[in-house]
C-alpha cells in the first residue's frame, strides 16, 4: 500500500511510511518513497513535509534478507546499480526545496537512520527508543554520500563517532549527539513536527528553498568529490570476503537463524 499522505494544516503535509510493519529498506520501500515525493511535489507543492513511521520503529533500515544476498552474489555492476538508485533516494529527501521534518516514533536503525539524518530538524518520541549507525560493526561500509550527509546533520566529530564504531544510543545520548533536535511525549509528537513545519510560511519557501540549497552547497559539492570514491570502491568494499564474513556473523546475531544464500567459495 502506498504511504499515506494527509495535510494536517494549511501548509504541511504528514508522510506516513507503511511499506512493511518496521520499514526496512528494500525496493519496494524506496519505489514508495519516490512515489511519495512525485505526489508532494504535485499534490501538496504548498506544504512542508513531516515524514513518521507507525508502531514503535520509524525505520529499522537495509533489509538484511535483500541486501546480503545481493552482496554476496558479488556482482559489481548488480551492487552498483542498486546503489545508484539508494544514493538518488537519499538525495531527494535531502535536498527538498521545503522544510522536512522527521517525526521519530520509535528506534531508528543504519538506512533508517539516515533517513531521518536527511531531514531539516528530527523530533523523538519519548521513551525507550534506540538509535545507531551500525554499518560497519554489521559488514557494510558506508557510503562516502551518507558520511557527508551525517557529517552535515550532526557534525564532523558526532558523525567519525556515529559511522565508525556502530554504537547504539538511547534518547539522552541522541540529543547529546545531535541525532535529534527535540523530544516529544508519543501522543503529541505528531503535533510538535507539524508546529515546527508550518514555522515556514508557505510563500517563503523560495527563499527557503534558496537559502537550503546555499547551506547544503559545500556538502554537495564534497558529496560531488566523494562520488568516485563510491563509485570505484564500494561495491568491492560490500562483496569484500571479509565483509561478507561479518555480514553472515551479524545475520545470526541479529534473526537468530542461518542465512539462506550460498557464499561464494
Amino acid at each position: 500500500m502506498p504511504w499515506t499522505i494527509e495535510r494536517r494544516h494549511d501548509h504541511v503535509a504528514v508522510v506516513t511510511m507503511n511499506t512493511n510493519k518496521v520499514n526496512v529498506q528494500n525496493p519496494a520501500f524506496f519505489a514508495d518513497l519516490h512515489m511519495a515525493f512525485d505526489r508532494l511535489e504535485t499534490e501538496f507543492a504548498d506544504c512542508a513535509v513531516v515524514l513518521t513511521g507507525t508502531g514503535a520503529v520509524f525505520s529499522a533500515g537495509l533489509d538484511l534478507d535483500h541486501h546480503f544476498a545481493m552482496f554476496a552474489r558479488r556482482s559489481l555492476k548488480e551492487i552498483d546499480d542498486w546503489f545508484a538508485a539508494y544514493r538518488a533516494t537519499n538525495l531527494r529527501l535531502f535536498t527538498y526545496p521545503r522544510p522536512t521534518v522527521a517525526a521519530i516514533n520509535g528506534h531508528a536503525y543504519a538506512g533508517g537512520l539516515i533517513t531521518a539524518l536527511g531531514c531539516d530538524h528530527r523530533i523523538a518520541t519519548k521513551g525507550d527508543s534506540r538509535f545507531s549507525l551500525n554499518e560497519v560493526p554489521i559488514g557494510i561500509p558506508m557510503p562516502a554520500v551518507y558520511c557527508e550527509i551525517i557529517k552535515y546533520a550532526v557534525g564532523s566529530r558526532g558523525a567519525s563517532e556515529l559511522t565508525l564504531f556502530g554504537q547504539i544510543y538511547d534518547l539522552a545520548a541522541a540529543l547529546r549527539m545531535k541525532i535529534v533536535q527535540a523530544t516529544s511525549m508519543p501522543d503529541k509528537l505528531l503535533e510538535a513536527a507539524i508546529d515546527w513545519a508550518a514555522r515556514v510560511p508557505a510563500d517563503c519557501y523560495a527563499a527557503y528553498g534558496f537559502s537550503k540549497r546555499a547551506l547544503q552547497a559545500t556538502t554537495m559539492a564534497a558529496i560531488d568529490s566523494a562520488a568516485r570514491l563510491d563509485r570505484d570502491l564500494l561495491s568491492r568494499s560490500m562483496s569484500d570476503p571479509a565483509s561478507l564474513c561479518a555480514q553472515t556473523r551479524r545475520y545470526r546475531d541479529l534473526k537468530g537463524r542461518d542465512i539462506t544464500w550460498p557464499l561464494p567459495t
